[in-house]
């Protein structure tokens, strides 16, 4: 039998060829790679795996605490946690991830969507703040997810605190968010989540009372715990900032206002220092200590009386009567009329074949003979009419602005209305044609196109009452700013000389309001101590207008200048109250600030120097006048 063996069939030479190649190659690959990966990109993934194992947190500077002139606190700060997205781990946000970190945190998912879009493009580094004031809800939902959620980060940050709450809120202002576009301005160093001011003081003097943050380099583990600290460079707290404000003053003015919407504004009108500055309806600045919800800030925006204005310096309304006293200074010192002038009151008057009525008209006896004296004191209208029409455009305008009217104080707070004086040259400028003579009838006595902030009626009625040196509003102490380092504003004295004899005449006048009978501000009459002063009430609308409608939003505007005491006086308050409808319920709001002023000087001996205690009562007989308060952190 035949054996027959297999036949050596070995596989051509060029397979074998081709196989040795692949291998070679395979090898050849693999050593490329590992030394890819082992020197040429050592340094990007050795990057990678320490930013995986270490993080670089923001240490938060505190902003520097605003005070008042005794260094209360009126502005502070708490510590807080927020909650950071550190996109170091992750690149993109799923949208499940997205609606599942939204509701954890019980934020809006499509806001936070947009958040994210918004920072898409900032470095990965860098993390996104997602929400500040963090809840115990927020902090034990990502304790324990974070396994789920290691993008998640918690940062201890220092909270805004206004102690006060609505008290002083529109002269404090608030902080929030810094915007995108000061982010995205070129050499800008400002991220994502930082705070600045936004209204108000703190926003005037935020370059003082920001800090600079630090930075703390920790270690974590693969769950995202922190087991270590590598480097830390401590934050910079901000200055404290000591303001001219008497918050005794301030709590008397906002209690005394109470519920009015308006404002109170108290100086010294021998520095300009601000002592006091209230604008109703009010708004708690806490509530943008971290993000406003949105309803809330609509509410806000939407309301007809406009609660987030500074209405000291912003609110620009006909100053009614109280302009009498820029006329009665201008028909003095020009020569116009002399301080015996008589004009006879028969409640009405024909100018340029119009009639204009007085404000006794029809509902109390005329004035009759009328010289300067008694028109200031009563408050003529027909006696004013007159020397307007003596005076002309002219020299109204030029006395009105040199004594302070229709330009800004140049108080050192952002967004101060300018008020107007009307002229010829404004009316050719707006409207496009000539001043007509009947128009300077209703600038006589404040009205027409006529307008001035409370700053600005405290400013001018102050600066009459000093002879005419004028001292520019502040609400920050010069010497403070210098310490600082800071270039103060220029708060030299604005001089627009009067004359003795037309300042003496004036504040005589001015006396006879408060303290002779007759006088329309009597009501501020109190035992001890000598006011002086001028009520206002001026139209918003025609008085048939008025008297029709019978709406309270067609009221007249009521106020009230006073100052004390009558020879060199040492602070003057304006008070404003809008659908007041008159003068009346204006004055008992500068007599109660007044009355705390002196109180305040006579010592811890005085009959009535335990402020809070005036405070309290003055809340009482107007409740719901005074917001809950928090006590001072520090007093």
């Amino acid at each position: 039998m035949e054996v027959r063996f297999p036949s050596d069939e070995r596989p051509p030479a060029w397979k074998i060829a081709i196989l040795q190649y692949v291998i070679a190659f395979s090898f050849l690959g693999l050593l490329v790679g590992y030394w890819r990966l082992q020197i040429g990109q050592h340094r990007q993934y050795l990057d990678l795996a320490e930013r995986n194992r270490v993080r670089n947190l923001s240490i938060i500077a505190p902003r520097g605490r605003i005070l008042d002139r005794d260094g209360r606190v009126l502005a502070d700060n708490f510590p807080a946690f927020s909650v950071l997205l550190m996109r170091e781990t992750v690149a993109v946000l799923s949208p499940e991830r997205i609606t599942g970190i939204a509701r954890g945190l019980q934020l809006d998912p499509d806001e936070l969507r947009r958040t994210l879009e918004r920072t898409a493009s900032l470095p990965r580094f860098q993390p996104v703040l997602l929400k500040q004031a963090a809840t115990l809800e927020d902090i034990s939902f990502l304790e324990s997810h974070r396994v789920e959620y290691p993008e998640l980060d918690l940062i201890q940050v220092q909270q805004r605190l206004y102690p006060k709450q609505q008290v002083a809120a529109a002269l404090l202002g608030y902080v929030g968010e810094v915007p995108e576009e000061m982010i995205a301005k070129l050499g800008s160093s400002y991220k994502p989540g930082d705070v600045i001011g936004k209204f108000g003081v703190e926003a005037e003097y935020n370059q003082i009372l920001a800090g600079h943050d630090g930075m703390r380099r920790v270690v974590v583990n693969s769950r995202g715990q922190e087991v270590g600290v590598l480097s830390t460079i401590n934050a910079q707290s901000g200055n404290d900032l000591r303001l001219t404000i008497d918050l005794d003053l301030q709590m008397v003015a906002e209690a005394s206002l109470g519920d009015h919407p308006g404002s109170v504004v108290a100086l010294d009108p021998r520095t300009g220092e601000v002592l006091a500055m209230v604008s109703h309806p009010s708004f708690d600045p806490n509530d943008f200590a971290k993000r406003i919800d949105p309803k809330e800030w609509n509410d806000l925006m939407n309301d007809p009386m406009k609660p987030l204005m500074n209405k000291a310096i912003q609110a620009q309304l006909a100053p009614g009567s109280i302009f009498k006293i820029v006329m009665a200074s201008a028909a003095l010192e020009t020569g116009t009329v002399n301080p015996d002038y008589i004009v006879n009151c028969a409640g009405v008057v024909n100018i340029y074949g119009h009639l204009y009525h007085d404000w006794v008209f029809g509902k109390r006896p005329v004035h009759g003979a009328v010289n300067i004296h008694k028109a200031i004191r009563e408050s003529c209208d027909i006696f004013f009419y007159t020397i307007g029409k003596m005076l002309g455009i002219d020299k109204i305008d030029l006395y009105a602005k040199g004594l302070g009217l229709g330009t800004r104080t140049g108080v050192d707070l952002p967004g101060e209305a300018p008020g107007l004086i009307p002229s010829p040259e404004w009316v050719q400028r707006v409207f496009k044609r000539k001043w007509y003579a009947g128009e300077t009838i209703s600038v006589s006595i404040g009205q027409g196109a006529v307008s001035a902030t409370p700053l600005q009626v405290a400013h001018t009625i102050g600066g009459i009452a000093m002879e005419g040196v004028l001292h520019r509003p502040h609400v920050v102490f010069q010497d403070q700013l210098r310490a600082l380092g800071m270039d103060p504003p220029d708060i030299s004295p604005h001089d627009f000389p009067l004359s003795e004899d037309t300042v003496a005449t004036v504040k005589s006048g001015m006396w006879a309001v408060v303290n002779e009978g007759g006088g329309t501000g009597s009501a501020a009459q109190t035992p001890g101590i000598e006011i002086s002063g001028k009520t206002g009430t001026a139209q918003v609308v025609s008085q048939t207008l008025e008297q029709s409608a019978n709406s309270s939003e067609f009221k007249s505007t009521a106020w009230f200048v006073g100052y004390a005491p009558p020879d060199k006086p040492e602070i003057v308050v304006a008070a404003l109250v809008q659908r007041g409808e008159h003068s009346a319920v204006a004055v008992p709001i500068v007599r109660d600030v007044i009355k705390a002023y002196f109180d305040k000087k006579q010592g811890p001996k005085g009959p009535a120097n335990q402020m809070e205690s005036q405070a309290r009562v003055l809340s009482q007989l107007r409740p719901g006048a005074l917001p809950a308060q928090k006590s001072d952190l520090r007093q």
